[in-house]
């Protein structure tokens, strides 16, 4: 991986740290400066690695970490 790819990652994980709530690709694509695009492809990516884990909430999918949901009730 390259240096821009592993900042992403480390921004999307930061970001979410701090967003316990969970974000959606697109709050997390603001809040990142990247695209849509391209944070849904680190997103996969991280939830691949079981580091991330989504849930749908109505009518969005919010992404969290997955040690966060641990605790919590869902």
């Amino acid at each position: 991986m390259d240096n821009f790819s592993d900042e992403v990652k480390q921004h999307i994980i930061k970001t979410i740290t701090s967003h316990p709530e969970g974000l959606t690709i697109q709050d997390l694509a603001m809040i990142v400066g990247a695209h849509r695009q391209t944070v849904t492809k680190y997103v996969l990516f991280l939830e691949g690695a079981g580091i991330i884990v989504r849930r749908r909430v109505g009518s969005a999918t919010l992404h969290y970490l997955k040690k966060q949901l641990k605790g919590a009730a869902i």
